[in-house]
């Protein structure tokens, strides 16, 4: 009892502030929920047979639409048998034509609704098919429950049940389900008459659509019979064939058109029969009263729903009230949040709610943005400051080599060496156009390679052949993207220290790995031990003597500038071993960057 006390008291004060709120919602609750227990004890004497009476109705006009299009399609079916009958056959003497043309032309006008066409004569022979081939080896088609129908039934038009049409030759071996239209025809040759059979391959996947569109809408479900209760379509056909599910198709066949009710497999159930022309066939609808009627008990959970749901929606009402006031200052806090942990992010401040919080939401994004700006201006600043730090060491071209390359010319032009000095020359201007590459610091790595055999070539003069080089390129790499001048300072690398006798070698090659570039430049010089290797990459300007004032601490940093991602130089050497630097670049070809392409 104490407790009782306490727990009453302890909700008067925490809803002291708040009873009008509090006994206004109660109220509406109670009223709203004493009026819908009222409206429904008044509509549900009258609901459960108007149901009934209303889905009975509904089935009757769908099986009636049904019907309709059924008869519609089997007589526009029958309407292209008579067609090709007495337009062509009749008229047509097949000792001096043919009806092949005429065949050929009515099924591409119909070939939505039609799988094939035919003509046999009384005795079995093919006369002519449409769109097949021909018959195929062993078929006889006098054997066929069509072809006996037709010839049994002279004055009418015969309609199998579905099945497998593969009596054919099909150009592209697939079979399909039919339903035949098959009729007895006069065939004239030589002007005798002699019996035949027009066979017509109706598609039914036309008639499976047609009760699929309705059976996805039913409560139940539809399906079609012959006049003998053959099932033609049904919804579960598979699990019919496979023994799995019964249907009291036989039985249903024989009512007449019209609603009926019945007990099959202990389950109460309205059936709606309805019977298309011409051909006899069943169209019928089944719905169980189950699904016809609500019961007691489903009536009682939709009340109780109905109550729960107007609970909610007061409860509702009050908290949204609530969260429509604190909610906009909120996500303004949170937004200021994320401000304090440094995210600048677009559209990170939020701006709603009411017009002094959208002030004060559009004040704080203004004055984000302008931050915003002012860091990436000092971020362009300090990234252009560092590239054109770099493209000035790219630039520097070692006077020495380029005096002594000229020294060397002249040399030759002295001791009349004139082809020798003209090949030097020539590679030297075109070391010098690479070089500058109209201002472009993107080249092709053919270009690039260009520039390293040349560079080679000039210094094997200088150093007069003291050292062999081998240059190995993967074709499907030439028209690659690569940074202008990264090559010649590892070639000038491996030519001051690993040209130490007349057996120094140095081979450059170039090809594609996981779907990078990969470029390697090898001497089989001295090497370097592990505490040098360490350092080469770490230091800016670091080189190892006199080399082309660039250094590999520069040509990786080019590379991770102007590539993201895991990309630059790795460096393997072993005292005595002879060093490999390899250069690591994305594949990008050269055309897709020229287009506006990234290089990231």
């Amino acid at each position: 009892m104490k407790k009782t006390k306490n727990l009453i008291t302890s909700i008067k004060n925490k809803y002291g502030m708040r009873s009008i709120q509090l006994i206004s919602s109660v109220s509406f609750t109670l009223i709203a929920v004493a009026g819908m227990m009222i409206m429904g004890i008044a509509l549900y004497s009258q609901f459960s047979a108007r149901a009934m009476r209303s889905a009975v109705e509904n089935d009757k006009q769908v099986i009636e639409q049904v019907g309709w299009n059924l008869n519609t399609y089997i007589r526009n079916m029958m309407s292209i048998s008579d067609s090709f009958y007495y337009s062509v056959i009749k008229k047509t003497d097949l000792y001096e034509d043919s009806i092949i043309k005429e065949m050929d032309l009515l099924y591409e006008a119909n070939k939505d609704n039609l799988i094939s066409i035919a003509c046999i004569t009384e005795d079995g022979a093919l006369i002519g098919a449409s769109p097949v081939a021909g018959r195929k080896e062993g078929v006889d088609f006098r054997k066929q429950s069509w072809f006996k129908e037709a010839q049994g039934k002279i004055e009418n038009t015969h309609f199998s049940t579905p099945h497998v049409q593969n009596m054919f030759e099909n150009s592209n071996y697939r079979y399909y389900w039919v339903v035949s239209l098959s009729r007895s025809v006069e065939l004239t040759k030589r002007g005798n008459i002699q019996k035949g059979v027009l066979l017509i391959d109706m598609n039914y996947s036309a008639i499976e659509q047609m009760f699929a569109r309705v059976n996805e809408k039913s409560r139940g479900y539809v399906y079609l019979t012959d006049r003998n209760g053959e099932i033609i379509y049904h919804p579960r056909q598979k699990a019919i064939y496979a023994g799995l599910y019964q249907e009291n198709n036989r039985r249903a066949a024989q009512y007449e058109d019209g609603d009926h009710l019945e007990t099959f497999a202990g389950q109460e159930r309205s059936v709606v029969v309805k019977t298309v022309g011409y051909t006899g066939w069943k169209v019928i609808s089944v719905t169980p009263t189950s699904q016809l009627a609500l019961s007691m008990s489903q009536t009682r959970m939709f009340t109780l729903i109905v109550l729960t749901l107007m609970i909610f929606l007061v409860l509702a009402g009050n908290m949204y009230i609530a969260y429509a006031v604190t909610d906009p200052l909120r996500r303004l806090d949170e937004s200021v949040r994320k401000l304090e942990e440094g995210n600048y992010d677009e559209d990170n401040i939020y701006i709603g709610g009411s017009y002094e919080i959208r002030h004060l939401g559009r004040t704080i994004d203004s004055m984000v943005k302008q931050m915003r700006k002012l860091m990436d201006d000092m971020v362009r600043e300090q990234r252009d400051k560092r590239r054109s730090e770099l493209d000035a060491l790219q630039s520097q071209i070692n006077p020495h080599f380029l005096y002594n390359t000229l020294d060397s010319v002249i040399w030759m032009v002295e001791a009349e060496r004139y082809k020798d000095a003209i090949t030097m020359v020539t590679s030297l201007a075109t070391l010098f156009r690479i070089s500058l590459s109209k201002g472009a610091n993107i080249i092709t790595i053919r270009d690039e390679f260009t520039h390293a055999e040349n560079y080679l070539k000039i210094q094997k003069v200088r150093y007069k052949n003291k050292f062999t080089s081998t240059i190995e390129i993967d074709p499907a790499i030439e028209e690659c993207c690569t940074i202008k001048l990264i090559i010649q300072p590892l070639l000038e690398n491996a030519i001051y220290y690993g040209t130490m006798d007349e057996d120094s070698e140095i081979t450059l090659k170039g090809y594609e790995k996981d779907g990078d570039i990969c470029i390697e430049v090898t001497d089989n010089g001295l090497g370097m031990t592990q505490e040098t290797l360490d350092s080469l990459l770490k230091e800016k300007g670091r080189t190892r003597g006199k080399g082309s004032g660039i250094g590999l601490w520069n040509v990786d940093q080019r590379i991770r500038l102007y590539f993201k991602g895991d990309y630059g130089l790795q460096i393997e050497s072993e005292p005595d071993e002879g060093t490999t630097v390899r250069i690591r670049l994305p594949k990008i070809l050269y055309e897709d960057y020229k287009k506006g392409g990234q290089l990231s």
